[in-house]
This record gives C-alpha cells, sequence and structure tokens, in this order.
C-alpha cells in the first residue's frame, strides 16, 4: 500500500443454503442437474406463480446468524428488488431490505498476533438468480439455480487488506461449515462474495469513492483482486485526483480487473415489500431453540484443543484450519499418552501429503498413528524413522512397531552398548577429543557424528549425548568404559 493512504473494504458472502427444495417453491436444489430441469412457475418466472416460504431456509438463517453474535428481528419482509438481467426471470429478485432476518454481528479473526474483530451489518435472506452459460454459438441461461435459497452477509468497512479480507472469509467458511447451513463449495457456488473497496488518507475517518468487484469465488481470487484494484484506484486518483464509482470484474487470466458497468445505487433497485408474501415473525421461543442446536465453532474448538491437549495456539490455528483435519487428529490423540507428537505427525507429514483439497483425507488410519506417535513419544523410534514409516504408511497398512523391530529401526537405550560405542569413537579419534578439552567445542559435534555414524543412527540422542559430554568431561577424556548414567 502507498505511504499515506488505507485500504478500506468491506464484503458482501453470498451463502447458498443447504436446503432440499427452493426458497419459494418446491423443486429440489441439487447441484448439476441438466439444464432448466428443476424448475417450476415460481422459480420460472412464470405468470400465475405464487411463492410460499421456505421455513427450513428461515431457520438456517437465524443459525447463521447465531454463530456470528448477531441479533435476530421479531418482524421481518421481503422485499422486491428491481434490475434487468437475463438470469433473473422475473426481473426482480425477492430479497430483504429494510428488515433483515439477522443484524449487528462480528466475526473474530486472529492475523497471527494481532485480533481483529470485524462488524457484520446484516444478514439477510434472498434468492438466487439463473445461471448464464457462455458458448461460441450465444449465452444461454439454465434457470435450474433460480430460487435456491441464500443469505447474503453483508460486512462493516473494518478490513483492510487482501489477506485479510481472504482469512475473514476461509473463518466465516469454517463457522458456516461447523453449522451446517451450506456445503460452501465455492467450485459449485455455494460460497462466493461480492468486494466493496476504496482507498483513502491514512487516519482520517470519512469513506472514499469505491468500487465493486463482483462474483469473487476463491480465497486467492480475493486477494489477488484486492491488490489489484487497490493499485488501479491508487493510480487513477494520482492521475486524475478522483476516483470513480463503478463495478468491475476480476480477470485471473489477464491478472487485472476491467469495468463491468456504472456501479447503482440502492435507490435505483427500487425495493418495496413483496405483495405475494406476508411479514413473517420469529419468535424468541423459536431463536432459542435454534441456539441450543449451535454446535461447538473454530473459536472454541481452538480453545478446547489447546486446553485437552496441551497444544500451541498455531498448531490448534492449522488442525482447525482444514474441514476434516480436527476431528482425525482427535480420534488418534484421544487414546494416546502424546497428542503433541500426533499433532506434529498429522500437520508436518500427512497434511503436507494431502494437497488442496477442502476437506482433509489420508489413507493412514488413526490406530497406526496413534501406535507410531507412542513410538516416538517413548524414544523407541527417532524422528527421522517416524517419518519414513509414516510415509509408508500412506502407501499400505502395517503395524509400525512390527516393521520397526523386523528392520532393526528401534532405538537403542541401552547405556552399556552405548558407553561401549563412546569408548570405541574416543579411542578412534583422539584428536578431536584434544580439541574438545582445549576449548573447541565445535569438536563435540564431530564425535557426536561419528556416534551417530556407528549405530547406524538408532542411538538415542538425548542420552547418548549426555553420556558423551560426561566421557569428555573425565580427565583426560577416556576413563569412559563403564559409562552408567546418574
Amino acid at each position: 500500500m502507498q505511504e499515506g493512504f488505507e485500504t478500506v473494504i468491506g464484503l458482501e458472502v453470498h451463502v447458498e443454503l443447504n436446503t432440499a427444495t427452493k426458497i419459494f417453491c418446491a423443486c429440489p436444489t441439487v447441484f448439476g442437474a441438466p439444464p432448466n430441469t428443476l424448475c417450476c412457475p415460481v422459480c420460472a418466472g412464470l405468470p400465475g406463480g405464487l411463492p410460499s416460504l421456505n421455513r427450513a431456509a428461515v431457520e438456517k438463517a437465524i443459525l447463521a446468524g447465531l454463530a456470528l453474535h448477531c441479533e435476530i428481528s421479531e418482524r421481518c419482509l421481503m422485499d422486491r428488488k428491481q434490475y434487468f438481467y437475463p438470469d433473473l426471470p422475473k426481473a426482480y429478485q425477492i430479497s430483504q431490505d429494510r428488515d433483515p432476518v439477522c443484524k449487528n454481528g462480528y466475526l473474530d479473526l486472529q492475523m497471527g498476533e494481532v485480533s481483529r474483530r470485524i462488524g457484520i451489518t446484516r444478514i439477510h435472506l434472498e434468492e438466487d438468480a439463473g445461471k448464464l452459460i457462455h458458448t461460441e454459438a450465444g449465452t444461454l441461461v439454465d434457470y435450474n439455480r433460480s430460487g435456491v435459497p441464500l443469505i447474503e452477509i453483508v460486512t462493516e468497512p473494518d478490513l483492510r487488506d487482501g489477506a485479510e479480507a481472504a482469512e475473514f472469509l476461509r473463518e466465516l467458511r469454517r463457522v458456516l461449515l461447523a453449522c451446517g447451513v451450506s456445503t460452501c463449495k465455492m467450485q459449485e457456488g455455494a460460497l462466493r462474495c461480492d468486494v466493496n473497496l476504496s482507498i483513502r488518507p491514512t487516519g482520517v475517518a470519512w469513506l472514499g469513492e469505491r468500487t465493486e468487484i463482483k462474483n469473487l469465488n476463491s480465497f486467492t481470487f480475493v486477494e489477488k483482486a484486492i491488490s489489484l484494484e487497490t493499485q488501479r484506484q491508487l493510480g487513477e486518483l494520482a492521475e486524475t485526483g478522483a476516483v470513480r464509482r463503478r463495478t468491475v470484474r476480476y480477470l485471473p487470466r489477464q491478472g487485472r480487473t476491467e469495468p463491468m458497468r456504472k456501479k447503482v445505487t440502492a435507490a435505483e433497485y427500487r425495493f418495496f415489500p413483496d405483495p405475494d408474501l406476508r411479514p413473517f415473525r420469529i419468535s424468541p421461543e423459536t431463536v432459542e431453540r435454534i441456539r441450543a442446536e449451535l454446535p461447538e465453532l473454530p473459536a472454541q474448538k481452538r480453545e478446547r484443543l489447546k486446553r485437552d491437549y496441551g497444544l500451541s495456539r498455531s498448531v490448534a490455528e492449522v488442525l482447525v484450519s482444514r474441514d476434516g483435519l480436527a476431528e482425525y487428529f482427535e480420534e488418534t490423540a484421544k487414546f494416546c499418552a502424546h497428542p503433541v507428537v500426533v499433532a506434529n505427525l498429522t500437520i508436518n507429514e500427512l497434511l503436507a501429503l494431502a494437497g488442496e483439497e477442502e476437506t482433509f483425507s489420508t489413507k493412514v488410519r488413526s490406530c497406526r498413528l496413534r501406535e507410531l506417535a507412542e513410538m516416538a513419544g517413548n524414544g523407541e523410534v527417532n524422528r527421522a524413522v517416524a517419518k519414513r514409516l509414516l510415509h509408508r504408511l500412506t502407501e499400505s497398512d502395517f503395524s509400525p512397531r512390527a516393521v520397526a523391530t523386523e528392520e532393526a529401526l528401534l532405538q537403542i537405550s541401552d547405556p552399556v552398548q552405548i558407553g561401549a560405542w563412546i569408548a570405541s569413537v574416543i579411542r578412534e579419534d583422539p584428536r578431536s577429543v584434544s580439541d574438545y578439552q582445549n576449548g573447541r567445542k565445535n569438536a563435540f559435534r564431530a564425535l557426536q557424528g561419528k556416534l551417530m555414524k556407528m549405530s547406524g543412527g538408532r542411538v538415542e540422542p538425548a542420552l547418548a549425548e549426555r553420556m558423551l559430554l560426561e566421557a569428555l568431561e573425565k580427565k583426560g577424556g577416556t576413563e569412559c568404559t563403564n559409562m552408567l548414567p546418574n
């Protein structure tokens, strides 16, 4: 960011609710069906079709609002939002303007050592539009998605850069998945967002003229689009002295944003109450019933993992960052005496091998990882051997203990055997011993390396190091034929 300026960012996040049927009709919400096979007169906007509000959609919106610390409105209203686009068959969208289901919430972020609270202005219900399919012969429209229930989550302009916006979306996705209100599959359009972005001199309170970046469907795109649009606005401000209010799209292949149209104002949508849908009330009893259904949320899970398993904050954050990862860890660690070892093996090895899939999966059975973690935690195998065995477990199933025993991979912690090796090392390398006795401490590493080589890398490191130091500290460094630990 250019010195003297800051970026101000607010998000409009569109989340498809995973109800069985659409928001105003009984058509199913199955993804991937043949075009225009999941439509009826209501969602296709044909004359005479009358909407009926889906109760399940309302309750999922309430659940999302409670998870995001929102106030739940007692009285709600559905409105018509007027605009003309080919994928909107009625030429208006049924949404909420004045009386949304949820308002005044927040989501807390942890960015390194910095905690940030991002305000949520509102969460409102609306119907999704259809889908345009562009071909060489022309543009086609599929109305299967028309009428699928959405919630739109609108944040306060509290975000300051692309990394923060992307992390907000990741944490929001974790919350929504935990609640079960959406699949959040970005590749299917179940989670997408618009970015409202402006720049202003650092330290001032007013908001600059903003542009809106439409329909971003990946965390990476959000971060890159914000960076590009920020630089574009700075350039426009330097060149013309002002930033134009407009709507843009992000072009990932070209690495730039481009104008779509002039940005409209709320007045141009001509909101008014939908005459076909009555206002509805949400009773306190309904809110409390749904509140009781709230699951453990990501922030709560991170704190519990730290408390119950003795994990660091950073490790707990990684475990909660991927769908299914914390569940796999707990299935393994709950009966293991070394949960920190389980966490380290899971994160440093298995997660690295799992790729970039949204949901963590591995061929390694939890009982096998538990057995390996017990061996590593008890000092029976060293880190290199544990890593090698774990990589082999991703290819075939076997008992780590049985293989380590059969292939002579278990660490040696017998003081008598270690003492004999140390005696041989000192006898064979008197020069390094003399160097160490004369203050050149780096000679210790040479002796230590020879000890590890003599033992085939199987000697227990901490015990061997202590015994070697004891031997070298003795007068002359040669009285080590009967070295037992104190």
